[in-house]
């Protein structure tokens, strides 16, 4: 669960999260409007106030200002009408939460998270405000890596707010991880994964993702292995089909594991030298060498695989065994020039053999002696 990518999901959720709140909430509340709205989804209320004609004044600028994005100039305004034209504790929570999303806007996190925690500490805040404000902090905790902050604001939040959605449930997962409480954050993350089936909805792909990270780091691999193929089913990506392989690899499925990389290669997804040679040798231990050399062959070309004396020994090999002499002996010839030792040449004795060159085999067999370390 990148921080980075974390930190983009935070990001653009505020975005959309506070402008409107922010942006109405302030100038729009009104006695009629307290009359219409005496409830709040059974939450407790308290008397709700109205900002004033003086302050409203003062701030009917800051929608305009915000869609310019004349940000300073908006702060300058929020600062002189503080405690001035905007007195009142109602009226003063409003400048605080207009303050916050200046802030957030200029990316100043720290600032932000003040102006937020101020606007909800007035005795006058209004409480679905304040309570949205909650988690309009939690999410600005993430972007400054305050994870203990982040976690105690989500759960003050999930206490006071009437509907805890799996979004929440599953950024206090990722708190919950990153303070290393495993169980407790495997425990949210598999409510809201349940919740979301429940709907018949699919869930997103990251929480699949952190489900399948902290099952990982319990080892229990075949609980692993299910949520990358729910992955693989609903987000389909080679990068799964690879980790797949790995999976498959851990609880010893060698055939499984060769499928799973064989579709990894086949998507191009395959791009490092140990990942190609690990396929190369996947074939080898499958009987298909033919496939092993085909791999290797085009992962030297491809640059990718370095012609050392081992590569090329080991597609060499995979030519042989899959009975291609004619193909196996430049690879064999090349390799030998390059080893240090004899086992080469007495392959590459092997295949001059084969092709009815008994000089070449001959003499190949005196430099394998020669050169040592034969077995």
């Amino acid at each position: 669960m990148q921080l980075r990518a974390l930190r983009i999901t935070a990001k653009a959720l505020m975005a959309a999260f506070m402008i409107l709140p922010l942006l109405t909430a302030t100038l729009s509340y009104s006695a009629d409007d307290d009359e219409k709205e005496k409830k709040y989804a059974n939450v407790k209320t308290k008397q709700r106030h109205a900002v004033g004609q003086k302050c409203g004044k003062a701030l009917e600028r800051i929608p305009e200002l915000v869609e310019q994005e004349a940000w300073k100039e908006a702060e300058q305004v929020l600062k002189d009408a503080k405690g001035s034209t905007c007195a009142t504790s109602y009226e003063i929570s409003q400048v605080w939460n207009y303050l916050g999303f200046i802030y957030y806007s200029l990316d100043n996190i720290p600032e932000a998270i003040k102006a937020y925690n101020n606007a909800i500490n007035e005795p006058e805040a209004d409480e679905r405000q304040r309570v949205s404000t909650l988690y309009t902090m939690a999410q600005l905790y993430f972007v400054v890596e305050d994870y203990t902050a982040a976690a105690k604001t989500l759960e003050t939040w999930m206490k006071e707010s009437e509907i805890v959605g799996s979004d929440a449930k599953v950024l206090l997962a990722q708190a919950y991880y990153q303070l290393d409480r495993k169980d407790d954050s495997l425990r949210l993350v598999e409510e809201a994964l349940a919740d979301e089936e429940a709907k018949g909805n699919v869930p997103k792909e990251g929480w699949w993702s952190l489900q399948r990270i902290l099952y990982y780091e319990k080892k229990d691999y075949n609980k692993v292995i299910d949520i990358l193929k729910l992955l693989i089913t609903n987000y389909p990506k080679f990068t799964y089909w690879s980790q797949l392989g790995g999976m498959y690899g851990e609880v010893e499925q060698d055939m499984n594991r060769l499928v799973a990389m064989d579709v990894t290669y086949l998507g191009g997804d395959l791009t490092e030298e140990r990942k190609l040679l690990g396929l190369g040798y996947m074939y080898l231990g499958a009987e298909v060498p033919f496939m092993a050399a085909k791999v290797i062959e085009k992962g030297m070309k491809d640059g990718i695989i370095s012609r050392s004396a081992k590569n090329l020994e080991l597609l060499g090999t995979a030519w042989q065994q899959g009975e291609d002499a004619k193909k196996a002996l430049p690879v064999l010839e090349e390799a030998a020039k390059k080893a240090d030792e004899g086992n080469i040449y007495a392959r590459l004795a092997g295949v001059y053999l084969d092709l009815g060159q008994n000089a070449k085999s001959v003499a190949a067999a005196k430099n394998a002696i020669r050169k040592g370390g034969v077995k």
